[in-house]
């Protein structure tokens, strides 16, 4: 992978752990690929306090979107200002990225989660997209009373509920 050059990258900040994210990454979304490994040197060490050879930047790239993971320090944490959405065409996928980004994470409501590093996810089946953009007001409100009540989202109950069926 060359340097990166799409207009706009997301910079991951970690502490120590940029390579290992970057592959743990690549290793869930199956249109990935890990880029280049830039490592500190012995030039600027009173500025970063990194050992020279320590990784500095890993470079990756999940369905075409380029991603930086820089070894920072810990002086920054993530927190769900920012979080990134999957889009999920099927309850199977929902149940994949669910269940290998929450390892070693956790779940939260409304389809977010946090990954192992504490980034957060949005894990979203597409068709509920659809349904919370019905015209029909009566069927959206309906989705997002009991969306609102759901972590990992079950598109059998969404669909249920759009429908205006009864358990």
């Amino acid at each position: 992978m060359q340097v990166t050059t799409q207009k706009i990258t997301p910079c991951l900040w970690f502490d120590t752990q940029a390579e290992e994210a970057a592959k743990f990454y690549c290793s869930i979304f199956k249109n990935s690929k890990l880029g280049t490994i830039s490592r500190y040197g012995k030039e600027g060490f009173e500025i970063h306090g990194r050992p020279a050879g320590s990784v500095m930047v890993a470079e990756f790239e999940i369905e075409g979107q380029k991603f930086v993971a820089l070894n920072g320090g810990p002086q920054f944490k993530f927190d769900e200002a920012i979080s990134f959405q999957v889009h999920c065409e099927s309850q199977q996928e929902v149940d994949y990225f669910w269940s290998k980004l929450t390892e070693g994470g956790g779940e939260g409501p409304c389809g977010w989660l946090k990954d192992k590093f504490g980034l957060s996810w949005q894990v979203v089946p597409t068709v509920l997209l659809d349904m919370l953009m019905d015209p029909n007001t009566e069927k959206s409100q309906r989705v997002t009373k009991a969306f609102l009540q759901m972590k990992k989202f079950d598109i059998a109950e969404l669909k249920r509920v759009y429908e205006g069926k009864t358990a």
